[in-house]
């Protein structure tokens, strides 16, 4: 488990949107939405044990959600970028006889990379509906 430190900053049903203090370790994570002016994310939580706003709250994130989130928005780019370079180079530079490989591949390659953000798109808004992969308020600190 991940745990943070966070002020609850506003309620919708069970739902809290938390204020947590950026660390070094979070830099380039996308689980929350950064707010550079004041070095925190806001991080929306299931509410278990009844928060109200301005409360400080302990957060419990499950470190395979945090794994998969990362293996998401790093690691699939990556792959579907490589695919493609490779789809370029081996399999359109034999239809296209006429244009140089390496251009094909990159074009493919990056053209890949951005099919891969529109399937994250997708892909986390259809796991931002599901609870079991949100992080949950254990504990009311103060």
């Amino acid at each position: 488990m991940i745990e943070e430190t966070g002020i609850v900053k506003s309620l919708d049903g069970i739902m809290a949107k938390v204020m947590v203090p950026k660390k070094s370790a979070c830099e380039g994570c996308t689980a929350g939405i950064c707010k550079p002016e004041n070095q925190s994310m806001e991080i929306e939580a299931i509410n278990r044990v009844g928060a109200k706003v301005g409360q400080t709250v302990r957060i419990d994130i499950k470190a395979a959600t945090y794994i998969k989130g990362s293996l998401i928005v790093y690691g699939l780019p990556a792959l579907f970028m490589v695919i493609g370079a490779v789809i370029g180079k081996e399999f359109l530079s034999a239809i296209f006889t006429g244009t140089d490989p390496d251009i094909l591949s990159a074009f493919f390659g990056f053209s890949m990379l951005i099919v891969s953000f529109i399937i994250i798109r997708f892909w986390t808004n259809a796991l931002g509906r599901k609870t079991e992969s949100k992080p949950v308020i254990e504990e009311i600190l103060s």
